[in-house]
């Protein structure tokens, strides 16, 4: 510990602990305080720091790592450095503002509904993880009012905690790893990308008494007032969120964001709502936290093990019945967050490969909007306290401890079943031909007319049979037509046939066309013998720009992907049994290959930017009318020994209005009338005749140049 320390207070009088069935006061936060080596250090800084005039107004919890024959003594040297009630914590005690608890040796502790509840330790000397459960009960306990500061330690202890506390709208601080006497634990919560504030001990009361005055002080009538004031308001925060993030926010709960909001002006300490969009107007880093906020979420392996069990008994082998030895099995997990639930679901695969003793293909497509998620998820490493999750011998078969012991490594042979994308499963193309979708907790979050949207997406992109996961508080609502209801407690659906399954739905029914693109100048970032190297992202949007088209990919003259841009998977999708395959000529769907091939070959071979009209394109069973573009990509230099990239571009083409029959079907299946046509009346008969010019009468496609 750096810095001096502030000598001990005088004991004075400390009022006695209330008896646990005294009627507990108003809602109050818990701070709960984690430690193990260099804990006391930590400890006595913190409480030396804080206020001796007036009481915190909040109580706190200590978990330190203690042996299991080890008495402590920190509750006689916290005495020492506060006016507060402080003891150790006896079982069924209710928590009181103004007290600090101290957990005993050799137990665990949790809290429920504002009481201690001591309970002896399951699990094996040097896997207890007493502070991430505490952390965790702290979390489901209390919500918004849960704090949690995780200080000196080695391990990564509180690492699982602290996610729970952030995921329920609570604070988390974590000692700056300078000030530590073992930095380890304060590192790997940092890691989590969860901690509001990085602080030194004695520097941890006086900001939690600014924030703790910002967000629990104000009366309930107060914020509703201003909740209802900020609606306009509400809307610029939205606008700002899409144009740094890409992602409209705008139809989710009202009553979710605005409590995201309302913390986001705790932790600044900034009164006015208008301030705060003056502030994220000012302050990209601020989009940014925001929009991380937004997104997090509880997960963690085998969550609402009732559920798994259920999936693992009926729906695993179902998936795999009247399936051939070698038949691909393809399960898609929206919104997978930092990869728990969908590595949960990997094990579970496995566990029924290894019983059938047949040899089948795992397919699992992982997506997420947070890209950091998606960065953690593909690392497959979690803290240690995943054991509180997963059992001793799902650690043992699929899990590697790695050498510090602090963490887990997920085994190869699970990790090579996933493949983990950046994904906005409310605008971008979703998967098709699953046998299983798990989107778990997604639903509680979003408005009523995108959970319709995102069930009939569901339904459309599940096989026949095919089965739907999702939260224990969340349903098909009134799409019940839809789906068959499998186990209602546990919230698995079944694909209904039918009607609805009879034609499916073109994918731009779902996703809507793709905005304007954002013009920005191109940076060079790379040189190499006098040729300037740019970005593929930023080398793939340059000339994009130039053709201003929804989907395109950047590709060498083999065809191999190097970019992917917009939204393509109208057009491409992994083959089955290839998922390493990254090739556009190889992942074109029906009716694209072909020509693709073709097109691509002569902009390689003349380069020369090449278009097509109106190739029919396959997608699950529906035909949409596509034009493709293959222009050569300009460097800023060029350099023979460069390779030559190609963008292609793949745009959807407006078709005549379907015939009544079809419409009709279409306003069966999924309601509406008109709204099922495709209609352009700002496209004159001419324009339509124009468009069809480049099929000439035999049936032979016309190939031109852009220029």
């Amino acid at each position: 510990m750096t810095g001096k320390k502030r000598a001990p207070r005088k004991p004075g009088k400390q009022r006695p602990a209330a008896a646990p069935d005294t009627p507990p006061e108003s809602r109050f936060p818990i701070v709960g305080l984690g430690a193990s080596a260099g804990g006391l250090s930590a400890f006595e800084a913190f409480f030396s720091a804080l206020p001796t005039e007036v009481d915190p107004g909040m109580a706190f919890v200590l978990v330190q790592h203690l042996a299991p024959d080890h008495k402590s003594i920190l509750t006689d040297i916290i005495r020492r450095y506060t006016r507060m009630q402080v003891c150790e914590a006896e079982d069924g005690m209710r928590v009181r503002p103004n007290c600090t608890y101290i957990i005993p040796p050799n137990r665990d502790m949790a809290l429920l509904n504002g009481t201690l509840q001591l309970l002896e330790p399951s699990a094996p000397r040097g896997q207890r993880l007493p502070i991430d459960f505490f952390f965790r009960s702290l979390a489901q306990d209390q919500g918004e009012q849960a704090i949690a500061i995780v200080l000196s330690g080695t391990g990564s202890a509180g690492a699982q905690g602290v996610r729970a506390i952030k995921a329920e709208g609570g604070l988390v601080l974590a000692q700056t790893p300078e000030s530590t006497e073992y930095d380890g634990m304060p590192h790997s919560a940092l890691a989590t990308g969860v901690v509001d504030y990085a602080l030194s001990p004695a520097e941890m009361p006086g900001q939690l008494n600014a924030y703790t005055a910002h967000a629990f002080n104000q009366p309930l009538s107060a914020i509703a007032d201003q909740a209802i004031r900020r609606a306009n308001t509400l809307q610029k925060i939205f606008v700002l969120l899409r144009d740094q993030t890409s992602h409209d926010f705008s139809q989710y709960k009202p009553s979710t964001i605005l409590r995201r909001i309302e913390r986001r002006l705790a932790i600044h300490q900034i009164e006015s709502a208008d301030d705060y969009v003056k502030l994220l107007q000012q302050t990209p880093a601020e989009v940014e936290a925001l929009f991380r906020d937004l997104l997090i979420g509880v997960t963690n392996f085998f969550r609402d093990p009732e559920v798994f069990q259920f999936l693992e008994q009926q729906v695993v082998p179902a998936l795999f019945a009247g399936k051939p030895a070698g038949a691909v099995i393809r399960v898609w997990a929206p919104s997978c967050s930092t990869g728990e639930e969908a590595y949960s679901l990997a094990v579970l695969l496995q566990e029924h490969l290894e019983t059938v003793k047949q040899n089948y293909k795992i397919q699992i497509f992982a997506t997420d909007i947070d890209n950091r998620a998606i960065a953690a998820a593909r690392a497959g490493i979690y803290s240690a306290g995943i054991s509180a999750d997963v059992s001793p011998a799902r650690l043992a078969r699929y899990f590697t401890l790695e050498p510090d012991g602090a963490s887990y490594r997920i085994h190869k042979s699970i990790r090579d079943m996933l493949i983990f994308s950046e994904q906005d499963v409310l605008k971008d193309p979703p998967f098709s031909k699953m046998d299983l979708i798990s989107c778990r907790n997604l639903l509680i979050y979003l408005g009523g007319d995108l959970q319709k949207k995102l069930i009939l997406l569901f339904h459309y992109a599940l096989n026949p049979g095919g089965f739907l996961l999702l939260g224990t508080s969340e349903t098909v609502g009134d799409l019940g037509d839809y789906f068959a209801v499998i186990d209602r407690t546990a919230k698995i659906y079944q694909r209904q046939e039918g009607a609805h399954s009879a034609q499916r739905l073109p994918l731009n029914r779902f996703v809507p066309l793709l905005a304007t693109l954002p013009m920005e100048r191109p940076r060079i970032t790379e040189q190499r013998g006098g040729h300037v190297k740019l970005p593929l992202r930023e080398l793939a949007e340059q000339t994009l720009f130039k053709q201003i088209a929804p989907a395109a990919a950047l590709v060498n003259r083999q065809g191999d992907i190097l970019y992917l841009h917009g939204r393509t998977g109208m057009y491409l999708e992994l083959a089955p049994g290839e998922a390493g395959v990254n090739n556009i000529l190889k992942m074109a769907r029906e009716g694209l290959r072909r020509d693709l091939t073709t097109c691509l070959h002569k902009a390689a071979g003349e380069k020369i930017t090449v278009r097509r009209f109106g190739l029919r394109v396959r997608t699950n069973g529906d035909f949409t009318t596509v034009n493709l573009t293959i222009a050569p990509a300009v460097t800023s230099v060029a350099a023979p020994s460069a390779e030559q990239l190609y963008l292609v571009v793949l745009q959807d083409a407006p078709l005549p209005d379907p015939p009544a029959t079809v419409a009709g079907d279409f306003a069966r299946r999924y309601g509406g009338g008109s709204r099922c046509r495709r209609r352009h009346p700002h496209r004159s008969p001419q324009a339509g005749t124009a468009r069809q010019r480049g099929v000439s009468a035999d049936g032979q496609r016309g190939i031109g140049n852009l220029q």
